[in-house]
């Protein structure tokens, strides 16, 4: 019942099939009724009939509480929205003659952002003559890169787009990470002995 669209379900008048294969609100087959006999059966118990699946020979009804029904799977949606994972992408700018100061400053922030979980856009803006070099941000990119394949990879290669230059670093997913630390410790180990 749980993979049914709600908003598609015909309740009670609404199911107009002359037969209907019934189940009950327990889940038991009750068997194929015609539907006036399936509406007074579900009116009686106090519930309604829901037509589960239309397309079956004769279509499935079922004898449930239509609204606690909605009520459960709203609850559900809602509750998967709630888990579902939120990666925004994040945008940290360089210039190509950055000082090493303050590429250390962006470098920290860029890893915050990848530790939170979240991608980092990075781009190199080039202004004027600095067009002419664009190997210049290439290497600041290929070295951040370098110096953050612990916590990220390169989910993007840089582009060269106008007068920036953009790379897409993700956060390495946990089991990864978990596998290079492992990987780590043995090559740790072979050099102690």
């Amino acid at each position: 019942m749980s993979g049914i669209a709600t908003q598609d379900l015909r309740i009670n008048e609404d199911v107009t099939a002359p037969q209907v294969r019934l189940i009950g609100e327990d889940g038991d087959q009750l068997g194929i009724f015609d539907n006036d006999s399936a509406q007074q059966i579900a009116e009686d118990q106090g519930y309604d009939l829901v037509e589960i699946a239309p397309n079956a020979e004769p279509p499935v009804c079922r004898i449930m509480d239509y609204g606690k029904y909605r009520y459960e799977q709203d609850v559900k949606a809602k509750q998967a929205r709630k888990n579902q994972a939120k990666i925004e992408v994040k945008e940290m700018k360089f210039r190509p003659k950055i000082d090493v100061g303050d590429y250390e400053t962006k470098k920290g922030h860029v890893l915050r952002f990848l530790e939170k979980g979240n991608k980092v856009k990075i781009t190199i803006m080039f202004r004027g003559r600095e067009m002419t070099h664009p190997e210049l941000g290439l290497k600041i990119l290929e070295q951040l890169a370098d110096e953050l394949k612990d916590v990220a990879v390169i989910e993007q290669d840089p582009k060269l787009e106008g007068r920036n230059m953009h790379m897409l670093l993700a956060p390495i997913p946990q089991d990864a990470k978990k596998k290079q630390a492992s990987k780590k410790a043995e090559e740790e180990g072979v050099h102690d002995a």
